[in-house]
């Protein structure tokens, strides 16, 4: 699940899984003798967690007609809306983060 985030390394914005890997040529070439320096120590993780209370109640309060009358899909508000449901932590995406951030509507207390 981590394996899928993205982190900045070297100018560019690879997954953590795609580290790994490049992590992994090093070592092995390291270790058969090729001259390459080797350097295991990397920034910490930070992670912000997508699924806090106000998210779900946010996704939850979505209507699927307002949702769609911003052109935004309805199959993904209805998945979003599962995974809000469940209590088990849940990613979003990159793009459908930024639609949850175009939304407006006030999130009611409880």
């Amino acid at each position: 699940m981590w394996l899928n985030k993205v982190k900045k390394y070297h100018d560019k914005e690879i997954s953590f899984g795609y580290l790994i890997t490049l992590k992994t040529r090093e070592l092995v070439r390291f270790l058969t003798l090729y001259n390459v320096n080797f350097n295991v120590l990397t920034s910490e993780l930070n992670v912000k967690r997508n699924d806090s209370d106000t998210v779900r109640k946010k996704i939850l309060n979505i209507s699927y007609v307002d949702w769609q009358k911003m052109e935004f899909s309805k199959g993904t508000l209805y998945y979003m809306k599962k995974n809000a449901q469940a209590n088990k932590p849940f990613t979003l995406n990159k793009h459908v983060r930024k639609r949850l951030d175009q939304w407006d509507k006030p999130v009611k207390a409880s």
